[in-house]
């Protein structure tokens, strides 16, 4: 009895209803020449704040999609000197945040180079630096042996497991992934949308590592979107919606893996959810554009470091209140240092207190009109 796609007799032959995707994939294709052409007028300074708030998000939410939270300063510090970004305000990032960004940049600035066995290793590898996922040591930089036993999705309690997908063999991985590298390379019938979804569920599939599949498969279907914008500027974050739509995400994959060649469905969820990814790229948008107007209305201003890094943050989307107490952890300072900036930027209308008084006193930023 085959549970399984990867068990089916004609596998990897995938088949799709051409007329079923026909409508979602040309709504994704004016979504893309749209955010193009709309990016295209912004000058090069701005396009690059775009990009850094692209790639930041997209690093974010792929670790995050697995269960993992890096820290956004890190990630965007790490992405905008590996890209020779001039950003205020770096911070040092640990090993296991550079891994990440150099997979996701590997894959998106040199996403014309060809895809190989070594170039996949090297990706596992800088995903865990130290041999290690949590606690437990993995094979790195090579296909998983199944030593332990067969590669498994399970959830539940100990005693109460549901197996959700269980992975090709290890003993078959070297021929699948030969396969699947040959056909990422040299196929050339499939649209380039259509080609990353094919690819993100052929490689899932496989599960040809003892982790870091899940990533390593969205940083390929960023390779092909990549491809198929033609420019290694990323403006939108395909994780980011994943993210948002993780149930489904994973529903939808369980149903595909459990069906036949048919992925028809697969096809059609994956494109709504890079129709959504698209749309969403608004809001990434209007926050660079909004920060840029800010500094342009301030730029006369005499502000010091501590301050443009604060506002900055505050511009990000600064997730709570900010306080006084708050000013002073971030910036290592002390609160009567912490204090003297803030009533400076309320002197110069740039900040101005909440409602609230007392020991909650809190500020935010004055809208730039």
């Amino acid at each position: 009895m085959r549970f399984f796609i990867y068990q089916q007799p004609e596998w990897p032959k995938f088949t799709w209803d051409s007329k079923s995707i026909l409508i979602p994939h040309s709504n994704v294709r004016h979504l893309q020449g749209k955010l193009m052409g709309k990016m295209e007028t912004l000058g090069f300074k701005l396009r690059n704040e775009a990009v850094l708030e692209t790639l930041t998000t997209e690093v974010i939410k792929t670790s995050e999609i697995e269960g993992q939270i890096l820290n956004l300063d890190q990630v965007r510090s790490s992405i905008a000197r590996k890209l020779g970004f001039e950003v205020s305000g770096l911070v040092p990032s640990d090993r296991n945040v550079d891994g990440v960004v150099e997979m996701m940049l590997d894959a998106t600035q040199n996403y014309q180079q060809q895809l190989t066995t070594d170039r996949l290793f090297g990706w596992h590898s800088a995903l865990f630096p130290s041999g290690r996922s949590g606690m437990y040591k993995i094979i790195t930089g090579n296909w998983r042996d199944d030593s332990t036993g067969p590669m498994q999705v399970v959830s539940g309690a100990l005693g109460k497991e549901k197996v959700h997908f269980e992975a090709p063999p290890a003993r078959e991985i070297g021929k699948e992934m030969r396969s699947f590298i040959s056909w990422f390379n040299n196929e050339t019938y499939h649209d380039l949308i259509i080609k990353s979804a094919v690819s993100h569920l052929w490689f899932i599939t496989i599960h040809p590592f003892e982790d870091g599949n899940g990533r390593i498969a969205r940083a390929l279907s960023e390779m092909l979107l990549t491809r198929s914008d033609e420019t290694p500027q990323r403006f939108y974050s395909m994780s980011a919606q994943i993210k948002a739509e993780r149930k489904d995400y994973y529903n939808i994959l369980e149903k595909t893996q459990k069906g036949n060649l048919d992925i028809t469905e697969w096809l059609i969820w994956y494109l709504k959810c890079l129709a959504d990814a698209l749309n969403s790229s608004e809001k990434i948008l209007s926050g660079v554009l909004n920060k840029h107007k800010f500094w342009l209305k301030y730029s006369s201003e005499s502000l010091n470091s501590r301050q443009i890094l604060l506002i900055n943050k505050l511009l990000d989307n600064f997730e709570g209140q900010l306080t006084t107490s708050k000013w002073a952890k971030i910036l290592k300072c002390s609160q009567d240092t912490a204090l003297r900036d803030i009533q400076d930027l309320i002197s110069k209308n740039i900040l101005r207190k909440n409602s609230s008084g007392g020991r909650s006193t809190s500020y935010n930023l004055v809208p730039c009109n």
